[in-house]
C-alpha cells in the first residue's frame, strides 16, 4: 500500500509561486524550501497541460539542478504506482490542484513522458 507523504502542505506564498498562469522568480535563503517550491511548480505545470519539453528551469548551482531533477523523477515515479485516492490527495497536497480523472491519468503518464525526452528535463544552471 502506498502512503501519502507526511510532509506539510505549502504555505500560501509557496502555493502562489507554483501557479501556472504566473511568471515566478523564487529567491530565498538556503534551507527555506526553494527547491520544494520549484519542484512543485514544474509538477503543476506538467499536470495542467504544459509539455515537459516546453519547461526550462534555471538554477545557480549544478547541485540544485540535480536535486530538482531527482525530486521530480522520484515524485513522478511514486505517482505512477499510487491508487486514485492516494494520488489525488498527494497531487492536492503537493500542487494545490484538485485532480479530476483526466489529471490522474496525466499524472501517471508523466513519468514515462519525462523519461522519453530526447534532451532530458531542462533544468540548467546559469
Amino acid at each position: 500500500m502506498t502512503v501519502v507523504s507526511n510532509k506539510p502542505r505549502m504555505t500560501a506564498a509557496q502555493a502562489r509561486a507554483t501557479e501556472p498562469a504566473l511568471t515566478a522568480w523564487v529567491g530565498a535563503s538556503a534551507g527555506t524550501g526553494k527547491t520544494h517550491v520549484l519542484t512543485a511548480r514544474v509538477l503543476r505545470l506538467m499536470l495542467t497541460g504544459t509539455k515537459p519539453e516546453h519547461i526550462v528551469c534555471l538554477t545557480f548551482t549544478k547541485a540544485a539542478a540535480a536535486e530538482m531533477k531527482n525530486r521530480i523523477f522520484a515524485e513522478l515515479g511514486r505517482w505512477a504506482l499510487m491508487s486514485d485516492e492516494v494520488l489525488a490527495a498527494e497531487i492536492n497536497r503537493r500542487t494545490e490542484e484538485y485532480p479530476d480523472e483526466h489529471m490522474l491519468v496525466r499524472a501517471r503518464e508523466l513519468f514515462a513522458e519525462v523519461l522519453d525526452l530526447s534532451s532530458g528535463l531542462q533544468i540548467q544552471t546559469f
